[in-house]
């Protein structure tokens, strides 16, 4: 599997892998693993249930307008560079890699629409979506979505882009959607003998969250691959939690308000002025926030103005975790339950919050659900000791030793990189050296690990 998709991400995820393939083990009915591995090499059925078995491993969250900040450089920076350096030829070739159900190419089709205006019939625009999970291709090209992807879209823009067609479904206008097309890729056939020739001269590429899946080996190798298809002045876009300082030996790095862009390489390109590479190194915390698409004049085009209303700013996260915390002290589970589920609505990428629903769950004897809240915690941050550490007792608790023992290990080899008497966050009190301490003694208590 991480040969096929490249995803280093289940490396020393066992359990979690093993979940994804029981799945497809009770679809097709196979009797053992042998048999769904003669099904996996069969001529006849193997290259159908690769398919729904990368399915089942790849995650599809993505929502509208994700990481405000990127857009916003978008908006007064990338799209105004390469439109007015497309002005004579008019055509604009952009490739959203990984693009999940479509949120993300769909948005820039917007914004490139508003930018352009009425001039748009003039110019050639191609957007392409490519992801690998053939079931997100498929749900991305009916481009209907419901409350959760659109969590950044104001009421207003979401009756000018969208139309709703069911309860709590819309379905983006045919002259958002004619702008993109999608198709089905794997960005290893990047690194093969025979790369795919059609991928080249893009005057932007998106390719955000999607290389934390892979070995940072092939991550490297992958950001040079990706910048060799751009065109001689086009733009990377990666994931917030993405840059590396070695991506700045391969490509141009260029510092933006709030984010980071890379470039192909051309000595004679001016910086643009911007805060220091390592200002952008580590993960930003996304705002809750609608993007407004503001007018930015340009003597070749004047995008139409958009009346949208200023949102109420949400509570910072540690406002929420605080209030969800405070009710789980006091023994109100119910309450805090509620307090999490409505924190989440409007802070769903705080990992906090997920180790704290998880924590609550765990309380209220729902051992499956809090499993996932700590599973999602992770996802956002794989380095949060808390959700290792309570993962792992969670585990114990249900008698699932070695996945156990993984968690465990994990949470103390990475408290074992701060100092032995450093408050852990969300740690209630308990330091580094106590988390240790807990862990070696949970494990010498367990036979076999």
């Amino acid at each position: 599997m991480i040969v096929r998709t490249g995803h280093h991400y289940y490396a020393d995820k066992d359990d979690v892998l093993w979940d994804r393939v029981q799945r497809r083990l009770l679809a097709t009915r196979d009797r053992d693993v042998s048999a769904y591995l003669k099904r996996l090499a069969s001529a006849d059925d193997g290259e159908a249930e690769w398919a729904a078995l990368e399915t089942e491993i790849t995650i599809g969250e993505t929502f509208f307008f994700r990481y405000a900040e990127q857009f916003t450089a978008l908006r007064e920076t990338i799209l105004p560079d390469i439109i007015e350096r497309k002005a004579q030829d008019k055509r604009i070739r952009i490739w959203s890699a990984g693009c999940a159900t479509g949120a993300e190419p769909y948005s820039i089709a917007i914004l490139l629409s508003q930018m352009l205006g009425e001039a748009l019939a003039d110019w050639r625009i191609s957007i392409l979506g490519g992801d690998i999970n053939a079931a997100f291709l498929e749900t991305a090209r009916k481009g209907q979505f419901g409350r959760w992807a659109l969590r950044a879209v104001s009421d207003a823009d979401r009756a000018q882009w969208f139309t709703e067609t069911a309860r709590n479904t819309w379905t983006l206008k045919p002259a958002y959607r004619g702008l993109v097309r999608f198709e089905r890729q794997n960005l290893l056939d990047l690194l093969g003998p025979a790369p795919p020739l059609e991928l080249t001269e893009f005057d932007l590429i998106l390719c955000r969250n999607v290389l934390i899946y892979f070995h940072h080996e092939v991550v490297e190798q992958l950001v040079g691959a990706l910048g060799s298809r751009l065109a001689a002045d086009g733009w990377l876009l990666l994931g917030h939690a993405e840059p590396n300082p070695a991506f700045g030996k391969i490509l141009d790095v260029a510092q933006l308000p709030g984010t980071v862009a890379y470039r192909p390489p051309n000595p004679e390109r001016p910086a643009p002025p911007g805060p220091s590479f390592e200002a952008f190194a580590a993960p930003e915390p996304e705002p809750a926030q609608h993007l407004h698409l503001a007018e930015t004049p340009s003597p070749q085009w004047r995008p139409a103005p958009i009346p949208t209303p200023v949102p109420t700013p949400a509570p910072p996260a540690a406002d929420l975790v605080e209030t969800v915390r405070r009710l789980a002290d006091a023994g109100d589970y119910a309450a805090a339950e509620a307090a999490c589920r409505a924190a989440l609505a409007v802070a769903p990428e705080d990992p906090a919050l997920h180790l704290h629903d998880g924590l609550v769950l765990r309380a209220l004897g729902r051992p499956g659900p809090a499993e996932a809240a700590f599973k999602r915690a992770l996802y956002l941050d794989r380095g949060f000791v808390m959700a290792h550490y309570h993962l792992g007792l969670l585990l114990l608790d249900q008698g699932r030793v070695r996945a156990a023992a993984r968690s465990l290990k994990t949470a103390a080899q990475i408290a074992g990189t701060v100092a032995p008497g450093a408050r852990l966050a969300h740690g209630a009190g308990l330091d580094a050296d106590q988390l240790r301490k807990s862990v070696r003694l949970l494990l010498q208590s367990l036979v076999g690990v």
